[in-house]
């Protein structure tokens, strides 16, 4: 059978599968999209990266990086239509996973033919105007957007980066929950890997032995792969296990983030192979006054820039010596490969906007010795009217062996 015939026996046999979410949750966010396009003056909106996607019906494969496209609208019944385009081979999620008004398959092997089918598409629901596209998103393709404009132009395509982003970035109380079970998977990970840390070892046994244990305890596939470095490769940002052996006195640096119902609470710690050096201790007092500085602006009202302005101040007596990202925090959420990070705000100089509660950043601290090592200390942090509630149960501790 073809691929539309596939879809059909699918939705007779199985039908929907159950999602993470009952459908209130899901009605809620469609609102506030369709609320947002509204605003922005748009007729309808193509949504291309896989986590909005998912975000917005329940769509749910490992295969993303295939052209599928989500156009809403903002006519019919609130909050609107949703009409989901996918190649071929990803027919069977979208029709048990995604909850829509209808699912379009084109051949996966000619994607070319995605734009004419979705110039139809847009042109059955009668959208005339401006339609808004995701123009700074990691999937939307530009032969798909401007064979889009050439094939509809009476249409005008509107760059509606960051508009879902503005509604996912604040996490529901069932949001925050699957956060959590991602954080107890996530340290029972961090907790089997670092329990083998000695010379000797390999960075790939100690990656081995946090995923098997995330998987057993319930984790999906995950955004982004475990990452182990050791010694003065922990130094290189952005290294992972390669094979590399433990060192006596090697700083071994862990960041794992499980996947539970996609969503993904993530966390570094770093334990020594030997005994702990005074310069290292003070690297690890450093990223935890760093840590209290954050968790004490992180509330209602507060900007992420005055957030990332008092962490300034906390690094400042190591500024000079170490290497840092300059990003104090990234949002995260439900997300797919190839990385965790929401990245619908960041706790950076220059970044006005103001914390609202149930926001929920990953805050990756992690300095860099050129050359030498690496200290990665880290928790998931909830935004409170309080200050920032970890969800992820990190003591930024900087443990080792022998005197």
């Amino acid at each position: 059978m073809d691929f539309n015939r596939y879809r059909e026996v699918l939705a007779e046999r199985v039908g929907s599968l159950t999602r993470p979410f009952d459908d209130a949750e899901y009605d809620r966010r469609r609102q506030a999209v369709a609320q947002r396009m509204t605003a922005a003056g748009l007729d309808g909106l193509l949504v291309t990266d896989a986590a909005d996607i998912g975000y917005l019906t329940g769509y749910n494969t490992f295969e993303v990086s295939v052209h599928t496209a989500l156009l809403l609208t903002i006519e019919g019944h609130p909050p609107g239509q949703a009409v989901l385009q996918v190649p071929s081979i990803e027919t069977g999620p979208a029709v048990t996973t995604a909850r829509v008004d209808a699912v379009f398959g084109y051949r996966w092997e000619g994607a070319d033919g995605a734009v004419e089918q979705m110039a139809g598409i847009i042109q059955d629901l009668g959208l005339s105007g401006r339609i808004g596209t995701d123009n700074w998103g990691p999937a939307l393709r530009c032969g798909f957007r401007d064979g889009l404009a050439a094939a509809l132009p009476d249409h005008v395509l509107i760059d509606a980066s960051g508009l879902v982003d503005g509604v996912k970035i604040v996490k529901s109380e069932a949001e925050i929950a699957l956060l959590r079970e991602s954080a107890r998977i996530t340290q029972a990970g961090i907790a089997a890997a670092e329990a083998l840390i000695a010379p000797g070892v390999t960075d790939q046994q100690l990656a081995a032995a946090g995923a098997a244990t995330m998987i057993a305890e319930g984790s999906e596939f995950m955004s982004l792969q475990p990452i182990v470095t050791a010694g003065w490769r922990s130094s290189v940002i952005h290294c992972n296990h390669q094979r590399h052996t433990v060192a006596a006195g090697d700083p071994v640096f862990i960041e794992f983030g499980s996947a539970y119902q996609r969503y993904t609470a993530p966390m570094m710690r770093t334990r020594v192979a030997g005994p702990v050096t005074d310069a290292m201790q003070r690297t690890a007092e450093t990223i935890r006054a760093i840590h209290t500085a954050l968790l004490e602006h992180m509330r209602p009202g507060v900007t992420l820039d005055q957030a990332a302005a008092a962490a300034d101040r906390a690094l400042a007596p190591m500024a000079d010596q170490a290497f840092f990202s300059g990003v104090y925090g990234y949002t995260v959420g439900l997300q797919f490969p190839p990385s965790w990070v929401e990245g619908s705000g960041f706790i950076a100089r220059g970044v006005e906007r103001e914390f609202e509660a149930n926001m929920v950043f990953h805050l990756p601290l992690m300095l860099r010795i050129p050359g030498e090592w690496g200290i990665g200390l880290s928790n998931t942090v909830r935004v409170t009217a309080d200050g920032g509630e970890p969800l992820t149960r990190n003591d930024l501790q900087l443990e080792g062996d022998g005197p």
